[in-house]
């Protein structure tokens, strides 16, 4: 498993050959799982967190955190995964989550009618 950290301004990805993708939206973050394929032709899988800020100049940025995952290592990272979220469904009971708008995220501009 190789873990990337990308800065605001974006980082080359590593090279390979796009196979599959599945966008997975929830609430103010998106998550990528994206299939890709090595010149051998061997499949790996590449996880990315994005999340959309306001940057100081007042525009939008995308934080994103970037996982490969190497077949070998798929066994070992579901069983890790797996465990971890079962404990946290048997020690934190499942709440409806609510998402609110955050004024920072609203891309409208006031207009004065009375101007118009």
């Amino acid at each position: 498993m190789y873990f990337e950290d990308f800065d605001n301004a974006g980082a080359q990805e590593r090279n390979g050959d796009d196979v599959f993708s599945k966008p997975v939206r929830a609430g103010k973050r998106t998550y990528f799982f994206d299939v890709k394929a090595t010149k051998g032709n061997d499949y790996y899988l590449t996880i990315t967190e994005s999340k959309r800020r306001v940057d100081k100049d007042g525009r939008f940025v995308y934080d994103k955190h970037k996982i490969f995952l190497y077949k070998e290592d798929f066994e070992k990272f579901t069983e890790g995964l797996e465990e971890v979220i079962k404990f946290i469904k048997d020690k934190c009971p499942v709440t409806e989550r609510v998402y609110t708008e955050n004024a920072e995220d609203k891309t409208f501009s006031d207009v004065d009618f009375d101007q118009l």
